[in-house]
């Protein structure tokens, strides 16, 4: 067994510092998070959409998608708030296949880890000096999100991650919501563990420092569906499993209670069409209940250019995922005005 060293990474602010944020970006930044921050508080009632790619492996085709997310978001922007998935680094099952951007900037190419963090926070800044709209990611590892954590306006914890302890405890410390999905098996339990350790403060050991952090009120759930010991895709984005949430939270006792109810993965069992189905049934069981809408603050939708998925191959379609399906832009397009229509 070896491991070998290929490049000594460079710190969080060196990179920074070779590509940093405009005054206007900044500024554009911090506007959109004290919007986020009041629908998590409540003092607003607009809806959130989290909409992108299940990867975001191309630099000029998520561009391209989040420009023409601007044109809707500028056309609901009074109902909703719509923050793009750039999502850079991708969980495997099996530790096979693309994991994304990070490790690959060009997925027909070998890994390269310096390159791939460079390219992620080029692109990035780019969506937001292009659009005005900052961005989601997933933390899939802690100590990476230091190259970004000036950038984004939301993080997620993946259900394969979202019992780590570092996870958690780096949660603790963001300025940021932050989503912990329900872990694989589906238990509501290790989730809302999840979210009152990160609502907590901690001391802890991050990038070689001891650190300590003051708590992330903002820390709430995502409902992602889980999977059963024999590996049957089992559903929580129904009427009941909200109300089942909402009685859990009020026993909790945590802090802005709020969800995201994810409709792809094991809520669609990956069968992407099913989103549009799905988010229909979220919003009519929202509107029929107060507490719920008090409480399901948004979803979180899978969508690119072209609809489905495609193997990597020498000739990739443009706007294509490659790893778990997409609904494609029209029917995202029409998917987000029913949204605003029905808030």
């Amino acid at each position: 067994m070896s491991m070998i060293i290929n490049h000594e990474l460079p710190i969080p602010e060196k990179l920074k510092s070779q590509f940093p944020l405009s005054q206007r970006i900044q500024e554009i930044k911090k506007k959109r998070d004290a919007q986020i921050r009041d629908i998590f508080t409540g003092k607003s009632d607009k809806f959130l959409v989290l909409v992108g790619p299940c990867s975001a492996d191309n630099e000029e085709s998520v561009c391209e998608y989040v420009r023409r997310l601007k044109e809707v978001s500028d056309r609901v922007s009074d109902r909703l708030l719509i923050i793009p998935r750039v999502y850079t680094n991708k969980p495997r099952t099996t530790g096979e296949g693309y994991k994304g951007m990070l490790h690959q900037p060009d997925p027909e190419k070998e890994p390269d880890l310096l390159a791939g963090i460079i390219a992620i926070r080029k692109m990035h800044i780019r969506v937001m000096e292009e659009t005005g709209l900052s961005t989601a990611d997933e933390m899939l590892y802690p100590e990476n999100r230091s190259y970004l954590d000036d950038v984004l306006s939301y993080e997620a914890v993946g259900a394969r991650s979202v019992e780590n302890q570092q996870h958690r405890l780096t949660a603790s410390g963001m300025d940021i919501p932050v989503g912990m999905k329900n872990p694989t098996s589906g238990d509501l339990s290790v989730m809302l563990n999840s979210v009152t350790a990160a609502q907590h403060p901690h001391r802890f050991i991050y990038r070689g420092c001891d650190v300590e952090t003051s708590g992330n009120e903002l820390a709430h759930t995502i409902l992602r569906g889980g999977v059963d010991k024999y590996g049957k895709n089992i559903p929580n984005y129904h009427y009941e499993d909200l109300a089942r949430l909402a009685e859990m939270y009020g026993k909790w006792e945590l802090k802005n209670p709020a969800v995201i109810v994810d409709v792809n993965h094991s809520n669609s069992s990956k069968q992407y069409k099913e989103q549009i189905r799905i988010v229909s049934e979220v919003m009519h069981s929202r509107n029929y209940n107060p507490e719920l809408k008090r409480m399901v603050k948004g979803v979180m939708i899978e969508s690119y250019l072209v609809e489905g998925r495609q193997d990597i191959t020498e000739s990739l379609t443009y706007g294509q995922s490659i790893t778990d399906p997409c609904i494609g832009w029209e029917d995202t397009e029409q998917l987000l005005y029913d949204i605003a229509k029905k808030c």
